[in-house]
């Protein structure tokens, strides 16, 4: 006697497939760097897009009247793009499952820093409900993404922060944040991590050129950083009367 066994398809009705009318992954990263530019009150423009999304002016002319056509962004006077309050709800919540992302990947999983945004990058997007309040437990009350980079709707005021490479020599500074658009960067994270670059790591600013870079000491070991990598390092300084 033959038993015959049925084969179980898959329902396609179990396969999530984003709603055309919603935004697509690359529209969501448009968002993404949209509000962190919105944050630092200076004008959005497609040009600061293109900079940062490593693409050509036409590129960023296409997403954006997707994304105005979608109603998630408005053009306003000398073509600066503001959010509407759909965009900043949409971005503020791609933003907040990133940061919350990163922070389960480095704390709970231990990937290296320098990893975390780009892999955070990959998972975002299939990130469900359910997944997100269990990572969200496993956090705690995380106010920041391991990069320094504050969370929406975290209820803790952050400090106002110094540019390393505006840092006078003979001063300590303590690193807090590393720009958003240097965690595009992954060489760049790498050798933040590889010499010890990290929030919450302090520095004696031995002598500082806004043309050959800063010199900084810790624990007796100096290393000169370019303008470029002293520009995205943001933190507190303090004088002090003694060398690290």
């Amino acid at each position: 006697m033959t038993t015959s066994i049925a084969v179980k398809r898959d329902n396609p009705r179990r396969r999530h497939t984003p709603r055309s009318s919603g935004p697509t992954q690359k529209e969501r990263e448009y968002l993404e760097v949209i509000y962190y530019l919105a944050m630092r009150d200076t004008p959005v423009i497609a040009a600061e897009l293109a900079r940062w999304m490593g693409v050509q002016p036409p590129t960023v002319t296409h997403a954006v009247g997707q994304l105005e056509q979608k109603r998630y962004i408005e053009r306003r006077e000398r073509g600066e793009i503001a959010l509407t309050s759909a965009g900043i709800a949409l971005a503020e919540e791609v933003v907040r499952r990133h940061c919350l992302l990163e922070c389960f990947l480095l704390n709970v999983l231990e990937l290296p820093w320098h990893l975390v945004h780009e892999e955070a990058v990959r998972l975002e997007p299939a990130l469900s409900a359910t997944m997100e309040g269990y990572i969200l437990a496993l956090v705690g009350n995380a106010s920041t993404c391991p990069h320094g980079n504050p969370i929406p709707g975290a209820a803790v005021a952050q400090p106002a922060l110094t540019a390393l490479l505006h840092v006078q020599p003979g001063k300590q500074f303590t690193i807090r944040r590393v720009l958003e658009e240097a965690e595009e960067n992954t060489d760049l994270l790498q050798y933040l991590e590889s010499n010890e670059l990290l929030p919450g790591k302090q520095l004696f600013i031995v002598d500082a050129s806004s043309t050959y870079g800063i010199t900084l000491r810790r624990c007796n070991h100096d290393i000169t950083v370019s303008p470029e990598v002293a520009s995205v390092l943001l933190g507190e300084e303090a004088a002090i009367s003694f060398k690290l």
